[in-house]
């Protein structure tokens, strides 16, 4: 039986998996398996695009009677509830079954229920032979407005890649520092101040400076956006995120990449670059060690393929 406070959901695409297991392994120290983890970590869902429910464990039990007879013991008193089944993997408990337990449950609460609009909804899952109950806590799905900044640029990474680089470089610690050392038009700045990590940006392209202050101003979002050479930022972070140039918009050769990274390195000892192509060279000419890397394949939106390489300083 796990004794663990926090059951993890997550939902993810094919070509998403790599990218779930890399942000889960920086968030909770372990992956996630079949979309699902066992943690005392406690993470919002809405501060990533792959969990999509955490599970506040209040009881469990191996026994199911007496999981019931445990919640009435608790002499619960919730107006509006709901509750709700998670189905974990390995689950084989029939529909029919599934809908008798949650009555079980409700009729174990005193309270009117609310299906539509409730004030708390609680869960009841089973995996590895044990039955849980607990607050079940949901992405709110706000982030999705995200999609809709005044200015955006087709080959701009999605929102899904920007709250994991977020997510790998903080370590889901909101008290940490970064900077995106080449912001664009904020696409990554927007995922961290919606979920409250301290970020900071520059850009050395004006127009594009100005259309990350302009999308960040549209959300009520405020973060400090430097146009400047990264070369000539002179405060400290915890850690950079670098969604290098793709050489479509702005020109970038091997040298202005090795100066991005050099100069990065300069401010920070922890680095996310995101890249179209291998700079396992660019890294070690850097004095950088790679920690950690995933490869994101190319989507059906998309014709850029990605890598993400977590780099260390020597």
């Amino acid at each position: 039986m796990h004794k663990n406070n926090y059951i993890y959901h997550f939902n993810y695409n094919d070509n998403e998996s790599d990218l779930c297991k890399l942000e889960s392994r920086h968030i909770f120290n372990t992956e996630e398996q079949n979309k699902m983890l066992f943690s005392d970590k406690k993470v919002e869902p809405s501060s990533s695009a792959f969990i999509k429910r955490r599970i506040d464990i209040i009881l469990s039990s191996e026994d199911y009677p007496t999981l019931i007879a445990d919640i009435k013991k608790l002499d619960i008193h919730a107006e509006g509830f709901k509750v709700e089944y998670l189905v974990l993997h390995g689950d084989k408990t029939e529909y029919n079954n599934r809908l008798k337990r949650l009555k079980d449950i409700g009729y174990s609460i005193e309270g009117d229920p609310d299906y539509y609009n409730p004030t708390i909804t609680y869960s009841l899952c089973y995996f590895d032979d044990v039955w849980y109950f607990g607050i079940m806590n949901k992405d709110s799905f706000d982030w999705h407005k995200h999609k809709q900044k005044p200015c955006s640029y087709s080959n701009s990474i999605n929102v899904s890649i920007a709250k994991a680089l977020i997510n790998i470089a903080a370590e889901a610690d909101k008290d940490k520092k970064l900077i995106d050392a080449c912001c664009g038009v904020g696409t990554v700045m927007l995922e961290a101040c919606f979920s409250g990590n301290n970020i900071e940006g520059c850009d050395i392209n004006e127009k594009i400076y100005k259309q990350a202050i302009e999308n960040l101003s549209h959300f009520n979002y405020t973060a400090n956006v430097y146009h400047s050479d990264i070369k000539d930022i002179d405060k400290r972070y915890d850690a950079a995120i670098i969604d290098l140039p793709y050489n479509l918009f702005c020109y970038a050769d091997d040298e202005i990449i090795m100066h991005i990274m050099r100069s990065t390195a300069n401010i920070t000892d922890r680095l996310v670059i995101v890249s179209t192509s291998d700079i396992t060279e660019q890294i070690n000419s850097a004095g950088l060690k790679l920690s950690d890397y995933c490869n994101i394949k190319k989507g059906r939106k998309t014709n850029l393929s990605r890598r993400i390489w977590v780099c260390e300083k020597n």
